[in-house]
């Protein structure tokens, strides 16, 4: 009997696990309830196929369904699986108690993201600021993965085809959208300096620094982030910051070498 190394195992493709995936992803993302039709043809499905998917999902409680409406939005049914990928994630764990020492330092909202679906990252650790105004952000938010500064780190370190990257940059939506080449040049001096900054180009009035946390491959798989109002988070306090979150970054990674996580 041979037996197949990980190496000459093919990828078998499961269309049905892949259509519920691409399903709840949407439901997950839609700010409103969604109906059969609308969502097969968002996602290129056969009406009846997705209809069926959906009923499964509803059952097993991933998904909700209004009768009154015949709309379906994400169930809480997720939520217990979300938990225990969160609590799982050895990165989260360590990382939160350093994310509330720099919210207390410096008076930011700091936040750990890790590259989830392609072009999407998802905070997985937050710790707010004590001050009286601060960012509503939550745990399991996604964004566009080359969004304001963690976006400039991810095409400075993950993305190479130009074209694509050009398409991807089009489609985002800014406070103070930048012109691509001011873009493509703050994505290499991101990757130069080794952090990122974005001053009210994403968001009127706030500064959102971003250090980037590589994988073993070298590439960018999560971010550690800083946001704060930009008439308290001045120039010359930046850069302060930005090492205090690359100390950070340092920290964590050798306690993952040395547990092995």
């Amino acid at each position: 009997m041979q037996v197949e190394t990980p190496a000459q195992t093919t990828k078998r493709q499961v269309p049905a696990v892949s259509r519920a995936v691409a399903i709840l992803r949407f439901l997950a993302r839609s700010p409103e309830p969604v109906g059969v039709n609308p969502l097969a043809r968002e996602l290129s499905l056969v009406p009846s196929t997705c209809l069926h998917i959906l009923r499964v999902l509803q059952d097993e409680g991933l998904v909700e369904f209004d009768s009154k409406t015949k709309r379906y939005t994400i169930g809480v049914g997720i939520l217990p699986i979300a938990r225990a990928a969160l609590q799982r994630n050895t990165f989260s764990t360590l990382i939160q108690p350093k994310l509330s020492e720099l919210s207390r330092e410096f008076g930011v909202t700091s936040i750990a993201t890790q590259l989830s679906e392609p072009g999407q990252m998802i905070v997985v650790a937050l710790s707010q600021s004590n001050l009286p105004f601060r960012l509503q952000v939550d745990l399991g938010s996604r964004f566009p993965a080359l969004i304001s500064a963690t976006g400039r780190l991810f095409a400075a370190f993950n993305a190479n085809d130009e074209s694509d990257l050009q398409k991807r940059f089009e489609k985002l939506v800014w406070d103070h959208p930048p012109a691509f080449d001011v873009w493509r040049q703050e994505v290499r001096d991101a990757r130069t300096r080794g952090y990122s900054v974005d001053q009210g180009v994403y968001i009127s009035g706030v500064t959102v620094v971003a250090v980037p946390v590589f994988g073993s491959n070298g590439a960018m798989v999560r971010s550690i982030v800083a946001i704060g109002i930009s008439e308290r988070l001045k120039d010359k306090e930046i850069p302060r910051l930005a090492k205090a979150m690359q100390a950070v970054r340092d920290q964590i990674q050798e306690l993952q070498i040395e547990t092995g996580s």
